[in-house]
């Protein structure tokens, strides 16, 4: 399935669950967004997003708390967490989607390989977050975390 694809069936059962969407992103660097704004009328559900690449962003757009960047890092389930939280508080109540990740070809460590991504939604005061190693170049990690990005909020419409 191509990510366009993918897009438009998340629209679609946004539009029939009346739920707006918002993105956060970091490593996908507004993939994410740039799909579901590709598709005609996105505008009915689609709200807006970040893309908050520097830890600074994701503190100033997102309140990410410091300390939790300090001490988790800006790839940890955590931060994913916070991510969708104040992206979804930024857009009052959208069910937002959040990813960060280290998708490289640098970048990555033993306990932080290259291709591990963390996708976070939240809607209704509930918040999944999913741990994902993807792997591939640079370009084929950022578009399978985009495609899992959709996968799960598709999931949480249905």
């Amino acid at each position: 399935m191509l990510l366009e694809d993918l897009a438009y069936d998340v629209l679609e059962h946004a539009k029939r669950a009346q739920v707006k969407i918002a993105t956060a992103e970091s490593c996908t660097g507004g993939m994410v967004g740039a799909s579901l704004t590709a598709i005609p009328n996105s505008s009915v559900c689609y709200l807006g997003g970040f893309v908050t690449y520097a830890n600074s962003a994701k503190q100033k757009l997102l309140s990410v708390p410091e300390e939790c960047l300090q001490i988790h890092g800006a790839v940890s389930p955590e931060t994913a967490h916070f991510m969708a939280e104040g992206c979804s508080q930024q857009f009052e109540g959208a069910l937002s989607i959040a990813i960060t990740g280290i998708a490289g070809p640098g970048g990555g460590s033993p306990e932080k390989p290259v291709g591990l991504v963390y996708i976070a939604t939240s809607h209704n005061n509930q918040t999944q977050v999913e741990k994902h190693i993807f792997t591939g170049s640079r370009q084929e990690v950022r578009h399978a975390a985009a495609m899992e990005a959709l996968k799960q909020v598709l999931t949480r419409l249905q």
